[in-house]
């Protein structure tokens, strides 16, 4: 969606149009729900947590001012907080899923997908330990696939900030992998 359909169908939302909302509502809906999951690692959480940051943009929208920025990024804020609302709120991070729980299935390439599954879950473990500005990048950059210029523009820093943030995550994140015994970059190829 272009800026000016964007813009049209924000004004027709803040005049009352559910359908204009609905549109809104799923084309961004996707991207809030990833985002969400990857700081919280649990399902259920990242679609109630999707869901209250969708109700707080519906409660928000006849305030929302367009300051020339995408329409997401005022969407991600309200996801970061709510993420952040929820961890005051429960003075906890996220805690690993309980290997014994998980359904396992026997494929012809087991061993291919056991060490994907735990190179994976070493990295999630690494993103973990970043900061919370860290985290947001790393998320933008290399889950969701934006580049520098709209990250920085999310996040209301400049480019040069997200670079340097970006830098220091995957040294952080390639240092954290290495004292995990991986192949740093060969995870770090493979699931970026």
């Amino acid at each position: 969606m272009n800026r000016v359909e964007e813009k049209q169908l924000i004004e027709q939302a803040q005049n009352g149009s559910k359908e204009a909302f609905a549109q809104l509502y799923r084309e961004y809906v996707q991207q809030i729900h990833r985002y969400i999951y990857y700081r919280t690692r649990d399902q259920q959480l990242a679609e109630d947590l999707t869901a209250d940051v969708f109700t707080k943009v519906i409660e928000g929208l006849p305030s929302y001012v367009d300051k020339g920025k995408p329409f997401i990024s005022w969407i991600y804020r309200i996801a970061h907080a709510r993420v952040v609302d929820h961890y005051r709120r429960q003075d906890r991070r996220p805690t690993a899923t309980n290997v014994d729980d998980a359904n396992l299935s026997i494929t012809p390439d087991m061993d291919a997908d056991l060490v994907k599954s735990h190179a994976s879950a070493a990295l999630m473990k690494g993103i973990e330990s970043l900061t919370a500005d860290q985290q947001q990048v790393i998320i933008l950059r290399f889950i969701e696939g934006l580049p520098i210029e709209a990250v920085a523009e999310q996040l209301g820093k400049k480019g040069n900030a997200i670079k340097a943030l970006q830098f220091r995550a995957v040294r952080s994140l390639a240092s954290h992998l290495e004292r995990s015994g991986f192949d740093t970059e060969s995870i770090m190829a493979g699931l970026f």
